[in-house]
């Protein structure tokens, strides 16, 4: 058996019960006689509440609580949500107003809590909240990255509440002037609604003065030592879980309001409480994501070898600062920034705005789409205005294979990488060598043609550190414990399918335990694409003691030499012997022996370094130029993620990933009227792509394992989202261009296209 696995395409375990109905998601696993929670949110986006009458809600039939925020501080609860605050380019820390989790003294976005009813029924709820009056003075509504008439909050006058770089600004500029050719592109990555599958939702309850919060996430931990801050406890007071979850996308990554809430009512009431979303609740209410303006600067030279990069970002931070936000999406982008290509030096800047938007931002892909997006279309815009061929231009400016280790200019370590070689693989499975055939048949038809291409790069990123527990149960079947979270990846069956190719313990007796702050100490959830890498390098940490341990009481047992015996990933083989006990023959010896001690392993290991995902994306699109509408008619991917563990999952994945990016280049777009009105809030507004929107996508693996881990591993959970944004975008362009259209930003809704050929057209 191969030592780090098979490599096999198990199907996912999980599927079975979820296809049945048989999921157990946050509205499933509420317990029994929960009160309902309903949350009164401002109809308006910015405003001085001025008054705030509950006392009707309060009387009303089934309600049993009604509260605003003086009523959570009469109780104590007087913090606000956590944030992640960066240092300013200038050394001061960048601005950090209180997130409150019922409003104080402004309501600052259509959708902000502003008082919380609970009752014995939702409807009940719903019907108390008719009778809450609130008064509001209206303030004006700042939508702009930029300065505004009035300031959101106290701590940033001009609204700017981030002001951060990275790079070598005088190194840049030298380079600027020296280079031949000094291209300047602006590029708008426009702002869309996460809209995960599930909904969010929670349910709270207190036994003993002891909380216990369970909420559909990507990690149990940093809420439990949130909440445990905001109610004054203990953390060992806390309990944190979640139960299976529907998508997370980082929009569930943070601690939000109405956890708060629920924890609250919960402990004043003494019943346990439940709330989940609607759907224009959850467009109003969760984090949005994306919504950048960039400014790039590219630097040649005359054979066209990139110098320098400089972009100028202005990002939406919302109206309060995340935890899982702009702040971390700016480092984020900074991972990524000079993409797979050889150039020294770099400079990022980030200016971040307050808006009257959504409760904050997220980062529906982590700042790795946002990176490789502006940096991939910049280099296609180049290639047309040096001259030159797009594949030719990134192909002469890859980081060669003798050059790694590569240091990047923003610090990032690329352990190794073959660029070319999976660009010349791409170009093959896309059949590039019949695009100009194909081309010239939709022009005979009426039709436009355009292939795009993304060559992107990502990192492992969020905490290197991850825990395994293994425990041997009396019924013969084993539990492992993760400090991850699936939000519908498949982690059950890639982590017992690994831990079965480690062990050879039949893997339909291994269960996999998740999301539960009591029952594995510390995790670091996920996010980042960090989940089957991290965690799997613990479970071999965790076997490898395991292994250690087992073979120690074999030994003593046979009274043979340690050294004498053996294990094969599946038994035990003792020197002179014939006997090959497995791992789960050695846990019967040992409970009959009373070793209880070596029936739990538990390790927590640190990857030693970041690896690198990286892979093409090519798309061909057709354009209808009478309508504008846009058909997204090819998809290649070529990726290397390293060693696989389950190619099928890294395949579902990709594909996940790919309509995910290319229905944010074709038609997903948040849009607010000039009072900060959400106006695509259901969606009869707001377009999510269908299956019938995406071809059949061609997905190829070509490994370079990573030497950063023992595993060879790379990650894949953001790649499809990493690469299609930008190769979707590309091929709209190419498309677009020989028609004239010079500037051409996502969305490619059909109105939009038809708009740009018109333009382009009159400008002729």
């Amino acid at each position: 058996m191969e030592k780090f696995g098979k490599s096999q395409p198990v199907r996912r375990f999980e599927d079975t019960r979820f296809i049945t109905g048989a999921g157990g998601y946050v509205d499933d696993v509420a317990p029994a006689g929960s009160l309902y929670l309903y949350v009164v949110r401002s109809q308006v986006a910015h405003g001085t509440l001025s008054a705030l009458s509950l006392d009707e809600a309060r009387a009303a039939e089934g309600v049993v609580m009604v509260a605003g925020s003086a009523e959570l501080h009469a109780a104590g609860l007087t913090g606000g949500l956590g944030a992640t605050v960066l240092k300013n380019r200038d050394g001061s820390s960048a601005a950090a107003p209180k997130h409150p989790i019922l409003a104080e003294d402004r309501v600052r976005w259509v959708g902000q809590p502003v008082a919380m009813i609970v009752a014995e029924s939702l409807e009940a709820a719903r019907d108390a909240a008719e009778l809450v009056e609130m008064e509001i003075d209206d303030l004006p509504v700042q939508l702009a990255l930029a300065p505004g008439e009035v300031a959101l909050h106290d701590e940033a006058p001009d609204n700017r509440g981030l002001d951060w770089s990275m790079g070598d600004a005088e190194a840049v500029e030298a380079a600027m002037q020296a280079a031949a050719h000094v291209l300047t592109f602006s590029v708008h990555d426009n702002r869309v609604i996460v809209n995960a599958m599930e909904p969010r939702g929670c349910f709270a309850e207190w036994e003993a003065g002891r909380m216990h919060v369970s909420f559909g996430g990507q990690g149990v931990w940093g809420a439990k030592a949130e909440l445990a801050e905001l109610f004054a406890l203990d953390r060992e007071a806390v309990r944190v879980t979640h139960p299976d979850v529907g998508g997370g996308f980082g929009m569930k990554a943070k601690l939000y309001p109405e956890y708060v809430m629920a924890a609250f009512a919960a402990k004043e009431l003494g019943r346990p409480v439940r709330w989940i979303a609607d759907r224009t609740e959850s467009m109003l209410a969760d984090n949005g994501a994306r919504d950048l303006d960039h400014v790039v600067r590219m630097g040649f030279d005359a054979d066209h070898k990139l110098l320098a990069y400089h972009v100028k970002t202005l990002c939406n931070l919302g109206a309060y600062n995340s935890n899982f936000g702009q702040a971390i999406q700016s480092v984020l982008f900074a991972k990524v920034l000079t993409g797979t290509y050889d150039v020294q030096p770099a400079l990022l800047e980030v200016e971040g705005f307050y808006t009257n938007t959504a409760p904050t931002d997220a980062y529906r892909g982590a700042g790795r789409p946002e990176a490789i997006y502006l940096l991939e279309r910049c280099m296609d815009l180049a290639a047309r205005k040096l001259g030159t061929d797009g594949w030719e231009l990134r192909r002469r400016n890859f980081i060669k294979p003798d050059q790694f280790p590569y240091r990047s200019a923003t610090g990032e370590l690329y352990d190794v990488g073959d660029f070319a070689t999976l660009l010349d693989r791409a170009a093959e499975e896309s059949g590039l060598a019949g695009f100009a055939g194909r081309r010239a048949a939709s022009e005979a038809a009426g039709r436009l043609r355009g292939l795009g291409l993304c060559y992107y790069i990502e990192s492992i990123l969020g905490d290197p550190s991850e825990t395994a527990k293994v425990e041997f149960n009396e019924d013969g079947t084993v539990t492992i414990y993760v400090g991850t979270q699936s939000n519908g990846q498949g982690h059950e069956t890639v982590y017992a399918q690994f831990l079965s190719d480690q062990t050879g313990i039949p893997v339909d007796l291994i269960s996999v335990v998740q999301g539960d702050s009591d029952r594995i100490a510390k995790g670091g959830g996920t996010g980042g694409s960090r989940s089957v890498t991290t965690q799997n390098n613990a479970t071999l940490a965790t076997v490898g003691a395991m292994v250690t341990s087992f073979t120690d009481y074999l030994a003593a047992r046979m009274g043979v030499e340690a050294g004498d015996i053996s294990f094969d990933d599946e038994s035990f083989r003792i020197k002179g012997s014939n006997a090959a006990p497995t791992l789960l023959d050695l846990a019967e010896m040992a409970r009959e022996d009373g070793r209880t001690d070596l029936l739990t392993h538990e390790q927590t290991a640190t990857l030693p370094g970041r690896s690198y995902p990286n892979g093409a994306h090519v798309a061909e699109v057709e354009i209808d130029p009478g309508t504008g509408a846009v058909t997204l008619e090819r998809y290649t991917v070529v990726d290397d993620f390293g060693n696989l563990i389950n190619p099928m999952l890294a395949e579902g994945q990709v594909h996940g990933g790919v309509a995910q990016g290319a229905g944010q280049a074709l038609m997903e777009n948040c849009v607010y009227d000039a009072e900060g009105q959400l106006l695509t809030a259901t969606f009869m507004d707001y377009a999510m792509p269908r299956a019938d929107n995406i071809p059949m996508i061609s997905f190829t693996s070509n490994p370079v394992p990573s030497t950063a881990n023992a595993l060879g591993m790379k990650g894949c959970g953001e790649a499809g989202t990493v690469g299609s944004m930008a190769a979707t975008s590309n091929a709209v362009m190419d498309a677009l261009w020989d028609k004239g259209v010079r500037q051409a930003d996502m969305p490619f809704t059909p109105q939009r296209v038809w708009a740009m050929l018109e333009d382009a057209a009159a400008a002729l």
